[in-house]
């Protein structure tokens, strides 16, 4: 689905199918060792990284690493290529995109003026 598709119109929120676009972005990023891991795989130049390069700031097994990326991977949010015996992460631009346009698109019809709240 692509970005222009969830943009909120007045009047009309999210549809089901627009919803189902989202909801596996946001909750592989409701988890906290996720986003964090998100975040080390953008700080990395390029916005690329080596799960060896990214696994020490946590204190989890190395096969715990690897399931939480695979979520991230499973979603979308991340792109993984295997180079000889290790595993390169890279933020998928467009993924954040989509859910930054969702997220400001929200935040602009907050605090608008409804008909309901009109004719009072």
């Amino acid at each position: 689905m692509s970005n222009k598709n969830l943009l909120l119109s007045p009047g009309r929120g999210l549809s089901g199918d627009e919803t189902g676009a989202v909801t596996p972005l946001l909750k592989a990023l409701a988890d906290p060792v996720r986003l964090r891991l998100l975040s080390e795989v953008a700080a990395h130049p390029g916005g690329e990284a080596c799960v060896c390069d990214i696994s020490g700031p946590f204190e989890l097994s190395q096969p715990t690493i690897s399931h939480h990326l695979k979520v991230l991977r499973q979603a979308g949010l991340v792109t993984s290529e295997r180079r000889a015996t290790w595993v390169y992460y890279r933020v998928n631009t467009e993924a954040l995109q989509q859910l930054s346009d969702l997220l400001r698109d929200l935040a602009a019809v907050v605090g608008e003026t409804r008909s309901c709240e009109a004719d009072q």
